[in-house]
């Protein structure tokens, strides 16, 4: 009876053990930003998993973000706490990461480190397409990895260019 008993102890740890490993692996997988593709007045690009525009900024370089404090605060980096998730039509090699300045990793898309933009609060909204903000401007980004940029318009057609949040940022 005591040998028995032994054994179902025994048992149950080793089935708690591998049931938490398993958890564990799980919880790391699902700790991934999501990156997928939608539809704008743009075409086709990637989105958080809240489907928010996901943009580049032309002042990075060699895959490391150029944006940091109010620059972050304005174009916030998508970051992840695990391998970045590809959702369907989003190349899973073009997925990466990269280390800020603060030691938090983020989500890179062809070398390009991702951002969303303050004022794109509702899916598919590109409010930061083509701004020229904190010494760069601001791209979508396509399915491909390359910048998406919207035909030019008139002055009188694209309303004002200025995000709104005044002046004094470095801008």
């Amino acid at each position: 009876m005591k040998r028995l008993l032994l054994t179902v102890v025994a048992l149950v740890g080793v089935l708690s053990l591998t049931i938490g490993l398993s958890s564990g692996f799980a919880a790391t997988r699902s700790s991934g930003a999501k990156v997928a593709v939608a539809s704008t007045s743009l075409g086709r690009i990637l989105v958080d998993a809240r489907g928010h525009t996901l943009y580049l900024f032309e002042k990075d370089k060699r895959g490391k973000s150029a944006c940091s404090g109010q620059c972050a605060t304005f174009w916030p980096p998508l970051i992840t706490s695990g391998k970045p998730i590809a959702a369907t039509g989003v190349k899973a090699s073009l997925l990466g990461t990269t280390k800020r300045a603060d030691g938090r990793l983020q989500v890179t898309y062809n070398h390009h480190p991702l951002y969303g933009f303050y004022k794109d609060t509702r899916k598919g909204q590109t409010t930061g397409e083509g701004l020229d903000f904190f010494g760069g401007e601001w791209y979508a980004v396509s399915p491909a990895g390359k910048t998406v940029e919207k035909e030019a318009k008139t002055a009188s057609s694209s309303g004002s260019p200025s995000p709104g949040y005044g002046s004094g940022y470095g801008y």
